[in-house]
């Protein structure tokens, strides 16, 4: 090894999901220390995975981001009221908007049945799982908001179903910058998805 090369862990699940959270959030808020980053970005539709990170990482500028009200049904946000305000009550910032990779793209293809480039770049992100798309598409959608700058790295966790399962230090970058988003260690992630 040179000078600049290093040697970081990375936990690897043999499954998916739900069973991963806690690990997951113990290893990005080691990284977090580590590194010295200072936001770190969660996935939560219910709001499980968004107040267990506010348990374990409890000093760091924390943003949980949602599924967009209407994911499943027109105007339904998952993640209940009274969870958002209880996560905010914690100092978490809870961010829901328009998914960057799904939004106008998924009404094309749910109406013309032809995809649209946002929703390709989602499957191809899926190729390394359902965690490291979703890690990275919150990414975008927080650098979007404003909530994250592009100019310093940030832990970005997201899950596969329920839970978070895979956790990526990453430099954010704005949806319209995509190709300047750029994954710099992986921190935990499932070897199936």
């Amino acid at each position: 090894m040179t000078n600049n090369d290093y040697e970081a862990l990375c936990l690897y699940f043999k499954q998916t999901g739900k069973s991963n959270t806690e690990k997951t959030l113990r290893a990005a808020a080691r990284r977090a220390g580590e590194r010295n980053v200072e936001t770190v970005l969660i996935s939560s539709t219910s709001g499980d995975a968004g107040l267990k990170a506010a348990e374990i990482i409890n000093d760091r500028n924390l943003i949980v981001v949602t599924h967009s009200t209407g994911f499943v049904r027109r105007d339904f946000q998952q993640m209940p009221e009274d969870r958002r305000r209880e996560l905010e009550g914690r100092g978490v910032k809870v961010l829901t908007c328009q998914h960057a990779l799904g939004g106008v793209g998924r009404a094309v293809r749910k109406k013309l049945d032809t995809y649209q480039t946002e929703e390709i770049i989602a499957y191809t992100l899926r190729l390394f799982g359902e965690g490291t798309k979703v890690a990275l598409e919150i990414a975008l959608m927080a650098a979007d908001a404003g909530l994250v700058s592009t100019q310093k790295p940030c832990i970005s966790v997201g899950g596969t179903g329920q839970g978070v399962d895979t956790a990526l230090l990453i430099q954010p970058a704005h949806a319209q910058d995509f190709f300047e988003l750029k994954v710099l260690e992986i921190i935990a992630k499932p070897r199936v998805s």
